[in-house]
Parts: C-alpha cells; structure tokens; sequence
C-alpha cells in the first residue's frame, strides 16, 4: 500500500538558523587566524538581543559583535520595524576558555593521536532517489525556500517578504519506495502588513503557486518535475498572517534544527548538533564522515540507500565501531556486516583522519549553516576576512568536502563492482 512521508526546512531567517549563522561565523574567524583553535560557541537571539556563549582555545581575537552584526545584516534582518536589526541590537559575549579537563582528552603529543573530542554516535545517510543522493522530501523543501530567499532579495516579483520561513513537503511512495506524487506542500513565510489579514493571505498564497512553485520546479528534472499535479494540497501561512516573525516572534537557539540539517528525519540521527563547534568535535566531524562514505558507497554502486553508523569515547582516537545497514538494496554478496568491516579498513575513522581527508580545519561552515548541512554543492571559493585589528586575509577554500565523490573508484576496486 502506498504511503506518505514528510520532511520539513526553515530558512536562514529562522531564529534557530539565525543563531546557527552566528556561531558558524565565529567558527570560520577563529579558524582563518588560527586553524588550531577548539571553539564550542552557543548563540541566543530574542527581541533585539544576541547572547553568544561558550568556551574557546585560540591564539587570535575576534570583533565578535562586527560579525555578529554581519551575519544578522547578510540575512536581511535590516529594519527597526522587525524588532531586531543589525545596527541597534544588542551583543553580549560570554565566552570564555575552554576547559582544561576536556583539552587534555583531545590534544596530544602528536595529531595523529587526538582524541575524540566528545563520546557519543553519528551517522550518514544517502539514497539514489535524487541526484545529490539526498531524500527527495527533505531537498524540495530546502529548494522552496531556497528559491523564496532569493525572490525576496531581487524584491520585484514579489516585493512583501521578510527573512523568516518554513516549508514542508509531503511525498506519496509506492510500495517499492518509489515517488509516485507530491501530497502536499506547506510553506509559511513572513511579510509585511499590507491589507486586509483575507486579502494578505489571497495574495501570498497566490504568488507562492503561481511566482514561486513554478520557479523551483524549472530547476528539476521532468520525472520530478511530474510529481507536481494539480492534486497537490497547498497550506500558504495557514495561520492567516505571519508579520511577527524571526528572533522577535520566536527565540533561536543554536543546535534546535537537527533535522532540518541532516536529512529530514530519513535515516537515523545520533542527537549532536553541527554549528558552533570546531572539526574536533565528532558531533560535526564524524557526521560529515559517515555522510561521505554513504554517498560514495550508493555511488560506486554497492547499494541503493546506506545507513553509516561511527561511535566514539572521548579522549580515545578509535571508534568504538563502525555499523553499516543497506536496507536490503545492496547489490554485491555480502552482508552488511562484513560490508562494514571493509569500510572500517578503507576510510581512517580517527578524529585526525576525518580532519585531514576532508580538509577541516579550514573556513568551511557558515556555507553550512542554512538549507542543510548535507547535500550542497561541493566547490572551490574565495573568502575574505577581518581580524580585529583591521588586517584582511584571503583563503581558498574547498567547501563541502564531504560531498565529493572521490572515493567511488576506491570502492568499486575494494568491492569488486
């Protein structure tokens, strides 16, 4: 029997994403000036507040309230009216050093023997459903409000719309897990006043059908591009009006989208959040690991849909174990034990072998902070930053390194496909 599933995105203009935007700059300052720093930093936003938090082991300084602002400012909250803008307000710091206790746990005489910055479990996860091997309810939903920030920012099709949103898409499956249609879509996206609460709504939901849907589905192949017929349930700003919004309508926090950053509850989930946390942390680093050996396995053909699991004891270097679940769409002759063990001896699971192999101690992750952390596109860019004391510095950076497809070869020789 047929059956629905249903995954959910928010935009950068979401508080929680808003806080997840911040910390992840901090990230990416402490790491251009110092590439060993060991930074956990939480960011609050609420009414004309920004609260940053947390502990720091670095040699450089950062103008923490300049980035801050720009972050905030870069995402389009820009007017009094909002109740929180960029120039007016507030920026408390309260970070300090990192503990002493944990640092000894994870630093050691040589690299090659760091521990794990923190005990707990990670997977990845990837499926040939889409082209980017991420579950197709949970990529719509990112490319809705993908495409509904940049018709914001160009302000002519639609000129009414402020930074804060969510999307949800509902997918109908076959039996045999296949896409059969699209069920439904719900996006709710915040606005200016403007009208009557009746005609507000008329008018949104008319431009999100007609302005928006059209424009993401443009993007997409035909076969999805025919899962959209016209028996799909569209729900635009249920609530009738969304004028209060972002860090005034809702505090955010850093850490509270785990989902939305993962894969849209496909999969599984060890519970650990990405943003505000250096490569030493195994929440982040283990999670981008486990996600890159999915996507190269279901690449190079070993199967159809790969769950990773990689767990770990703080201060020890070596994973407790490696588990691996193909679902039953493996196509080569071996168990999904023994498929594991071979991907123990192919990929360098320590905490140092995962920093180096995907390159991440470098600036990589305010890219990864809004619209998933996971299926992106994986390139080569040029970022520019600011110390404190004014001096810029340029770097290249290759970001979304756990999206390469580098080891396809190695795992077809490895599995004889």
């Amino acid at each position: 029997m047929p059956y629905l599933f249903t995954s959910e995105s928010v935009s950068e203009g979401h508080p929680d994403k808003v806080a997840d935007q911040i910390s992840d700059a901090l990230i990416d300052n402490f790491l251009a000036w110092d590439p060993d720093s060991k930074v956990a930093c939480e960011t609050l936003v609420t009414t004309g507040q920004v609260i940053l938090a947390g502990e720091v082991k670095s040699k450089t300084y950062l103008d923490v309230q300049r980035i801050t602002r720009e972050v905030i400012r870069k995402i389009g909250y820009t007017k009094s009216e909002y109740m929180f803008e960029a120039n007016s307000c507030g920026v408390l710091s309260a970070i300090h050093e990192q503990s002493a206790d944990i640092n000894q746990g994870v630093d050691r005489l040589t690299k090659q023997e760091q521990g794990a910055g923190d005990q707990g479990m990670m997977f990845g996860y990837a499926t040939s459903e889409t082209e980017n091997y991420m579950p197709l309810a949970l990529d719509l939903a990112h490319k809705i409000l993908i495409e509904l920030a940049a018709i914001r920012r160009e302000g002519t099709q639609i000129d009414y719309l402020r930074p804060d949103a969510k999307s949800q898409v509902t997918i109908e499956y076959s039996d045999d897990h296949r896409p059969i249609r699209i069920d439904s879509i719900v996006v709710s996206t915040q606005h200016d006043e403007f009208g009557s609460e009746e005609a507000m709504q008329k008018r949104i939901q008319d431009d999100i059908v007609e302005v928006l849907i059209p424009r993401v589905k443009r993007q997409l192949k035909e076969e999805l591009q025919a899962l959209f017929t016209d028996k799909i349930k569209y729900h635009i700003n249920p609530t009738g009006k969304f004028v209060i919004g972002g860090p005034h309508g809702d505090t955010g926090l850093t850490g509270r989208k785990i989902i939305v950053d993962t894969y849209g509850g496909k999969g599984a989930h060890g519970g650990g959040a990405f943003s505000g946390k250096d490569p030493s942390k195994v929440d982040r680093s283990a999670a981008y690991a486990t996600r890159h050996i999915a996507k190269n396995m279901v690449a190079a053909g070993v199967a159809d849909e790969v769950l990773v699991q990689v767990s770990y004891a703080i201060g020890v270097k070596d994973p407790m174990g490696i588990y691996v679940n193909t679902y039953g769409t493996a196509k080569v002759d071996l168990s999904d034990g023994e498929i594991a063990q071979k991907i123990g001896d192919i990929f360098d699971m320590t905490p140092y072998g995962i920093e180096t192999r995907l390159k991440l101690r470098n600036p990589i992750y305010a890219e990864t902070a809004a619209y998933g952390h996971m299926g992106r596109k994986n390139e080569t860019v040029t970022k520019v930053f600011e110390g404190a004391n004014g001096e810029k510095k340029e770097l290249e950076v290759e970001l979304f390194t756990w999206e390469s497809l580098d080891y396809v070869g190695k795992l077809q020789e490895a599995f004889r496909i």
